[in-house]
Order: structure tokens, then C-alpha cells, then sequence
């Protein structure tokens, strides 16, 4: 479902992506891990074609995206739905006008099958009713579950995750764990999640691939992660402070 070859990635003169090879099947969920700047975030910018690879391709569902049109990314991305770190919200719309904002945008939908589709979303994520709640009104939790009901309104191929459990307590990260699996089963959606969160890489993946430096430097099963003999990643998995130096500021 999504194929990235020999992907670089160069911001002024740093190079946050080296060489990036990474292959994701249809209907896996591939968790993507590594400390902050290693260009975890920037990877779902190239899925998604928000940004373009300096070198290399970037294949989506055997479509190759690099160099593609606006419009032509357009439509590759009504197949994509993205849920974002501190949810990005419209602050100004209800609940269910944030979830319809994709089918009113983008389909020909009746208003009757966009409220019916809202409706089934929202259930989903165990937000029934909540249609006429602001996000002013919501906690934390409840924003992601709403992003999310957001992201699969349109049924997507690929749903991307930035940070998904980021800022919430271990109960909350548990029930959002458990969206992201239960989505990939309900609409046979193909998942990548990035986080810092090892309880829930570890819960969800079926793969993970750890970047450090702009490198893929581990990737495989949950279990081959575990037990990895690379010092680095052995550090990072068990939550030890002291990551090796990296240069440069950027977060990726």
C-alpha cells in the first residue's frame, strides 16, 4: 500500500531523512518510533504529500506521488485520513459538522446520508450523541476520538496517526489503542502510527521501525523489537535518558 524508495530528505542544509526504504503492506499497521527530530513526522508528511522527498519515491497504493499536481495529490488524499497530535479541531463547528467537514467537501453525499454517516462514526469511537458538543467542551480524549471519527468519515485506505495517545492518561491511551485496531478491522484501513509511546507501539503494531538520525536503524515484529541488540534502541524501548547526542535543532 505505501512503498518509499531511497527517500532523502533535506531541510537548508540538514539532512533529516538518509535513505529511507520502507515497505507497508495493505491492512498493517506499521508503528513508526524514535526520539524527537529523528523524522518520524516528516515521513507522514511524504505519505501524504504534504511535503517532497529531495530525493528518492514515494509510492501510494502503486501510485508514485513525487512531482504530482495539487489537484492530482487531492484526490490520492481523499483516500487518506490523518489524525493529528493535539486533534486540529474547527473550535468553531460542533462535534458532527467537524466529522461531516470531509463529506460535505468532498462527496455528493445527501445531508441526510452525511448526518446517518456522522452518526455510525461517532458510535465508532463511543461518542454517541455528541453531535452538538463543541470542542471547547471536550476533553482531551474525546478531541482525539472526534479527530479520528473525523479521519475515517470517508471510509480512507490509509489512516495516519501523529502522536495519537500524546497528553493522555494510560486509561484514554488504552481506549485510542484500541480504536486504532478496531478501525483497521472495521474498514480494512492500512495504518501508520508515529509515537513516543512504547505501551502502545508494543499493544498495536504489526511492525515497527525505529529512526534515529534520519536512518532506519531496527525494524520487525513487536517481539524481534523487544529483543533487539542494538544499544540504541534497547535504551529507547526501555525509556532511558540517555539517548546518544544528535546534531542539529530540528524537530521532525
Amino acid at each position: 500500500m505505501i512503498n518509499l524508495v531511497n527517500v532523502n530528505m533535506n531541510f537548508n542544509s540538514r539532512q533529516i531523512l538518509k535513505n529511507i526504504n520502507l515497505t507497508i503492506e495493505q491492512g498493517e499497521i506499521m508503528v513508526i518510533i524514535g526520539p524527537s527530530g529523528s523524522g518520524k513526522s516528516t515521513l507522514l508528511r511524504l505519505i501524504i504529500g504534504l511535503l517532497q522527498p529531495t530525493a528518492g519515491e514515494v509510492w501510494v497504493g502503486g501510485r508514485e506521488i513525487t512531482g504530482m499536481s495539487e489537484d492530482e495529490l487531492n484526490k490520492i488524499r481523499l483516500e487518506m485520513g490523518m489524525v493529528f497530535q493535539y486533534s486540529a479541531l474547527f473550535d468553531s463547528m460542533s462535534v458532527g459538522e467537524n466529522v461531516a467537514f470531509g463529506l460535505r467537501q468532498h462527496t455528493s453525499m445527501s445531508e441526510a446520508e452525511i448526518l446517518q454517516t456522522v452518526a455510525r462514526k461517532l458510535r465508532m469511537v463511543g461518542l454517541r450523541g455528541q453531535e452538538n458538543a463543541m470542542p471547547n467542551e471536550l476533553s482531551g480524549g474525546m478531541k482525539k476520538r472526534v479527530s479520528l471519527a473525523r479521519a475515517i468519515a470517508i471510509n480512507p485506505h490509509i489512516v495516519l496517526y501523529d502522536e495519537p495517545t500524546a497528553g493522555l492518561d494510560p486509561i484514554m491511551s488504552n481506549t485510542i489503542n484500541r480504536l486504532i485496531v478496531s478501525t483497521r478491522r472495521l474498514i480494512d484501513a492500512t495504518s501508520v502510527v508515529v509515537t513516543h509511546d512504547m505501551s502502545s507501539a508494543f499493544g498495536i503494531a504489526d511492525r515497527i521501525a525505529m529512526i534515529y538520525d534520519g536512518s532506519i536503524i531496527e525494524m520487525g515484529t513487536p517481539d524481534k523489537i523487544k529483543q533487539s541488540e542494538n544499544p540504541v534502541v534497547a535504551k529507547f524501548i526501555r525509556g532511558a535518558t540517555a539517548m546518544p547526542e544528535r546534531k542539529g535543532r530540528y524537530r521532525a
